[in-house]
């Protein structure tokens, strides 16, 4: 009687099996959490202040900033676009915003003002992406210097001040002790923000935009309307960093906003939203904030120089892109 032969793996379970390491790396949080944990007992091993509440307060205050600026421009990446223009937006809403402030103390409406503003510059990004069928890059990219040169002039090349206390108080404020305000802010948009990109129909159509925008139209999606949608959110929220930003600091300068270019697409990157659409979210553009944080605020405590600083961010990002970019689904970036 002939004996059967064991059964051998299926083909799937063979190549589940047999995953490149950069495959299983996009697969989990287990890699940026980690990074995070090792940041925190490194910098601890070299700065005695590093870990104490005072520098983590300080972490919370400067990680806000940029957590919020992230939050829609995540879902921009997410649909395998690019928004470039996030710290431009940032620094023109918060000129804009110190104007309102001037012109007579409308406290926290003013965070209305700054959103709705940061949304009419991202939908003149999205118009213009969409409509005229010019790469996001380059939108953005020739935005930035718009959006930079009009705040500048409004700035005429100074810092300007306010002298509305409640809204300072909107985010240096700490109902929490030891936490400012401006953290609750950016922990509660970031839980919305998750929320939107899991439970409703924009969040799923960026998800299969990016996935494949010819098949995303084939099944009826309204592409361009959802494109324009993002950077719509983007520009929103950008402007709500811009005005809690002018709320922390105090003022708007004409550096507001400059880290921003690089710092929020590092974030959403190294946080595992991969640049070429379809994979990730803004529910991991959080652990990428934290990431940069870090490196940011330990660097600083261990002295390292910026042109230092930047070299090593630069770093993280490529490493980042080598791990978490699907060289399978290789096309160019819309």
């Amino acid at each position: 009687m002939a004996v059967r032969p064991a059964a051998t793996p299926s083909a799937g379970a063979g190549a589940a099996a047999h995953r490149s390491l950069g495959e299983q790396l996009r697969g989990g949080l287990w890699l940026p959490i980690g990074v995070v944990l090792a940041l925190v007992v490194i910098f601890s091993l070299s700065s005695e202040a590093f870990f104490t509440v005072r520098n983590f307060t300080a972490i919370s205050g400067q990680a806000s900033t940029l957590l919020i600026a992230c939050l829609g421009a995540s879902f921009v990446v997410l649909m395998g676009s690019i928004d470039l223009s996030v710290g431009a937006v940032v620094l023109l809403v918060g000129a804009v915003t110190v104007k309102v402030l001037n012109l007579g103390d409308v406290g926290a409406l003013a965070l209305l003002v700054a959103i709705g503003f940061g949304a009419l510059l991202g939908a003149l990004n999205g118009a213009i992406f969409v409509i005229g069928r010019i790469p996001s890059f380059v939108v953005t990219l020739g935005m930035l210097s718009v959006f930079t040169g009009t705040a500048w002039s409004i700035l005429e090349g100074r810092a300007l001040r306010f002298t509305s206390y409640d809204f300072e108080d909107l985010a240096i404020g700490q109902l929490i002790p030891a936490v400012p305000n401006i953290a609750l802010f950016a922990l509660g948009f970031w839980a919305l923000m998750a929320l939107v990109g899991f439970k409703t129909r924009f969040g799923r159509y960026m998800y299969i935009i990016g996935g494949g925008e010819a098949v995303a139209a084939t099944t009826g999606i309204p592409v361009k309307r959802y494109k324009l949608y993002a950077f719509m959110l983007s520009g929103a929220m950008a402007g709500l960093a811009g005005a809690l930003a002018v709320a922390r600091l105090g003022a708007a300068g004409p550096t507001l906003g400059q880290d921003l270019l690089l710092n929020t697409l590092a974030a959403i990157v190294v946080g595992g939203t991969s640049l070429s659409g379809g994979v990730g979210g803004v529910h991991r553009t959080l652990i990428g904030v934290l990431i940069i944080a870090l490196l940011d605020n330990g660097l600083n405590l261990m002295g390292v120089d910026q042109y230092a600083q930047m070299v090593i961010k630069g770093a993280v990002v490529v490493i980042a892109v080598l791990i978490g970019q699907d060289r399978g689904k290789v096309r160019v970036m819309k």
